[in-house]
């Protein structure tokens, strides 16, 4: 059935921006989906969910026109921008900051030579009145006034002025796209997108490699664009707070509920139990027509009846039960040959890019079996400090990588490393060595390649199912130890849980870095943050870290919201003694002000220790609850959600109290 669209201020239809109709892909005699119909309509936000490999991506392409559909027809308003993000993108890595973010303005480069020779074929014309001149006047006016709306006359003004607000400084504008990490170069392609100002926005997992600065702009940004958005996210409340409509890709149909993701999530599992009801009640339906027939078809008088129930099965609509989620991932890494006491041994280790410092006296010591995580503010090196570790990077000092060590190695874009041209099954078959080799098909297994799939080229598979390829390969070969460079991206959710286990229980050593808190928290034993000036260890998992640096995510540390109070203390000039004394009215007003400050900092450090009691407790609840319990389960995650908010909230309350206490010290301090 067609869906009903609404008009915010009435009922005025949506105008649309985007209509596929019957659009089916099939590869070789795999089939991703078939006879997909959809419409979006103008500023409409849409999510695009489901599992990885379900086609999410490919459908992005085909709207974008990088892929041609099996069938069916992609329609879109005449002279609309089509503006793509994609999962892997392909820069000029010797072009700088500046020059990269021009090439948003190729069109406009076009438009101006085809501006220039339109002016010189006039000049050479003399036929006024024909049609064919007329023709080149509405061309060269309607070139001008494209060129005037995506601002030629200042277009380097324009991508300075928005990539200074996307963080990049006025020095980095010369630097060249390969001194940056994947996190900063995916502003650069959002600030191209920003420049084109395109009518349909189609965004594949934006937020990988994003820090919380970059996921709040590009949210605004959105959220204030008068562009028709489809986005494909796995990252839940990035979804909720800008999608006002979800569909999900799964083998079956496309399934769609004007809703965030939250809710839509709460609306598909009640449509799920209505439909295994419907299928239950439809196989009773059937077993007793079959009994019927059997009982029926032999006698001469009650054969035509037996017919007649035959004809009725024929033309009966089979439902199909959506089992695509009941599909998991399973694996365990293999057991880690024993190494040395010391995996890794740096010091006094240096590493900077021309004239920028990364990092320097940077000392690490790793034992073996120890599992640590390393973090950072955006830029910090940790991901230059994890190459340099595997010998991908040159750094001044002394590395050493400790006896029978063998690394396993999961870097960022892993997954664009793969061959493209390999199968799936090839891309294992060409590394693995010796009795494994006779599992391959098993392993793949396990990680959801079965079947059609193993034979698959690597190139036709979506950011998610190439990420679990990755993941694959590291079973291959027993390492002890795992450097492991945001491992998540990609993955959905139930993918990121396996990989958890499977890690909690690899025997070895593990350095890994995230921004996922969830992911990390009760994985590691230690955390180091990469500072300019080395390595701070912190005893404990992220949570503690957090609780250390009173953010309550990682991405709000590497934000400049969660800076530390100490630090923003630190950082202010030393206060010059008083040359005048303080009056007695003031010292008992300070006195004042600093007992109910004190009080204040007490009270909601209280409150937020009862709040991560409270989540403890809701954690070993649900560990608890029949997980086909959906009710239960969903209430629980609303309350979770609700007492999170209010840890966040005493977090909050308790930092700006703890500030304004420590400015009240400083000042007493000073006093005569």
């Amino acid at each position: 059935m067609e869906p009903a669209f609404f008009w915010p201020f009435g009922n005025r239809p949506l105008q649309p921006m985007l209509s596929l109709t019957n659009i089916s892909v099939h590869f070789g005699q795999r089939t991703l989906f078939e006879h997909i119909d959809l419409f979006i309509g103008q500023r409409e936000r849409v999510g695009l969910v489901g599992r990885n490999g379900a086609g999410k991506s490919t459908l992005l392409k085909i709207i974008a026109g990088i892929q041609t559909p099996s069938e069916g027809s992609v329609g879109l308003p005449k002279e609309a921008q089509v503006g793509y993000l994609p999962q892997e993108m392909e820069h000029n890595e010797e072009a700088t900051i500046l020059e990269e973010a021009m090439s948003a303005f190729a069109e406009t480069q076009r438009l101006e030579e085809r501006v220039e020779e339109l002016s010189i074929e006039l000049s050479n014309r003399t036929d006024y009145e024909s049609l064919a001149y007329t023709r080149i006047i509405e061309e060269l006016t309607a070139a001008n006034e494209r060129i005037d709306l995506l601002g030629g006359a200042s277009q380097e003004e324009q991508v300075q002025r928005i990539l200074q607000g996307l963080g990049f400084l006025a020095k980095d504008m010369s630097r060249t796209m390969s001194e940056f990490s994947g996190g900063w170069k995916m502003r650069v392609e959002l600030a191209k997108l920003l420049l084109r100002s395109p009518d349909l926005l189609l965004l594949d997992e934006p937020t990988n490699h994003l820090d919380l600065e970059s996921i709040e702009w590009l949210e605004q940004f959105l959220l204030q664009s008068s562009s028709a958005i489809l986005l494909i996210s796995h990252d839940r409340a990035f979804l909720d707070n800008l999608t006002t409509r979800t569909i999900e890709v799964t083998p079956i149909k496309l399934f769609d509920h004007k809703a965030s993701y939250t809710k839509y999530q709460v609306w598909r599992e009640d449509e799920r139990t209505r439909q295994e009801q419907a299928f239950k009640n439809q196989q009773k339906y059937i077993e007793d027509t079959e009994v019927l027939i059997n009982k029926f078809r032999a006698k001469k008088n009650k054969a035509a009846f037996a017919q007649s129930l035959i004809k009725k099965l024929d033309k009966l609509d089979r439902i199909e039960v959506d089992a695509a989620d009941k599909a998991e991932i399973r694996f365990r890494f293999p057991p880690a040959p024993r190494s040395g006491k010391v995996s890794i041994e740096a010091k006094d280790l240096s590493k900077s890019f021309d004239d920028l410092q990364v990092f320097k006296e940077l000392d690490f010591i790793l034992p073996r079996q120890q599992k640590v995580a390393l973090v950072g503010k955006n830029g910090a090196g940790k991901t230059t400090l994890t190459r340099i570790f595997m010998g991908l990077e040159h750094s001044g000092g002394e590395l050493t990588i400790g006896h029978n060590v063998d690394i396993g190695y999961y870097a960022q874009n892993q997954a664009e490393e793969l061959d493209g041209e390999l199968t799936v099954f090839e891309t294992l078959d060409e590394v693995a060595v010796g009795e494994i080799r006779k599992r391959l098909r098993s392993i793949l297994g396990s990680f959801l390649f079965s079947g059609e799939d193993v034979d698959k080229k690597v190139k036709v598979l979506s950011g998610g199912e190439k990420a679990r390829l990755a993941l694959c390969k590291l079973l291959l070969h027993p390492y002890n130890l795992l450097i492991l460079d945001e491992p998540t991206n990609h993955l959905d959710i139930k993918a990121k849980e396996v990989l958890k286990g499977a890690l909690q229980a690899f025997d070895g050593t593990m350095i890994v870095v995230s921004h996922d808190r969830d992911f990390l928290s009760g994985l590691t034993e230690l955390v180091y943050e990469v500072t300019p000036n080395g390595l701070k260890q912190y005893i404990g998992d992220i949570k503690q870290f957090l609780h250390e640096k009173h953010a309550t995510s990682i991405r709000a540390y590497e934000s400049k919201k969660g800076e530390t109070v100490a630090k923003t203390v630190a950082s202010k000039p030393k206060a010059q003694p008083s040359e005048q004394k303080e009056t007695y009215q003031e010292r008992k007003q300070r006195e004042r002000d600093e007992r109910k400050l004190k009080n204040q900092v007490k009270k909601y450090e209280t409150r937020v220790q009862e709040k991560e009691k409270a989540l403890k407790e809701m954690d070993a609840a649900m560990a608890e609850i029949d997980p086909n319990d959906r009710q239960k389960l969903t209430e629980l995650a609303y309350q979770y959600e609700a007492v999170q908010k209010e840890l966040n909230d005493a977090f909050e309350k308790w930092t700006e109290a703890s500030e304004r206490l420590e400015k009240i010290n400083n000042s007493s301090s000073q006093a005569p």
